[in-house]
């Protein structure tokens, strides 16, 4: 079976949204809403890591539970967050942020009806089971990405 396949790219998938959710908390540190909303969405992904590594292991993968960190330029992207406050400029770079999120997150989203798609086909209840459980926090990632697009998109805009 080719469920290796579809693990390892949403392990993939889930580790890059995690890092982006990091990274955009960070460059957008002066909205509040943001900052922290992202943070917290990051940590599903990242529990989401741990979780597929975990079932990866019963199907001879090696995969890692960890997301890195932000890393070293974390304090240099807040610092210039703070610095730009609200201007017109750093908004563009939230929507464009905001939309690269939305993208990612209807990937990872895809990948997980894969799985459970597969998983169902296969059945294999672990996986179905796991699916079952974290596709809905990816899909109120992709609910969270598309509202803040729709709200501040006018805002941004039409500035």
């Amino acid at each position: 079976m080719k469920l290796d396949l579809v693990l390892r790219e949403l392990h993939r998938a889930e580790t890059a949204m995690a890092k982006d959710l990091l990274k955009a908390s960070d460059r957008h540190h002066a909205e509040h809403e943001i900052h922290h909303l992202a943070r917290d969405l990051a940590g599903w992904s990242a529990a989401h890591v741990r979780e597929i590594a975990r079932a990866g292991r019963a199907h001879g993968l090696d995969l890692g539970e960890d997301v890195p960190g932000p890393g070293p330029l974390e304090p240099l992207r807040t610092a210039l967050s703070e610095l730009s406050g609200r201007r017109p400029e750093p908004g563009v770079l939230l929507l464009a942020d905001l939309r690269r999120l939305h993208r990612r997150a209807a990937g990872v989203s895809l990948d997980w009806e894969l799985l459970a798609q597969s998983a169902q086909a296969a059945k294999d209840t672990g996986l179905l089971e796991l699916a079952t459980r974290c596709h809905p926090q990816t899909l109120r990632q992709l609910k969270w990405t598309n509202a803040m697009l729709k709200v501040l998109s006018p805002q941004i805009l039409t500035n």
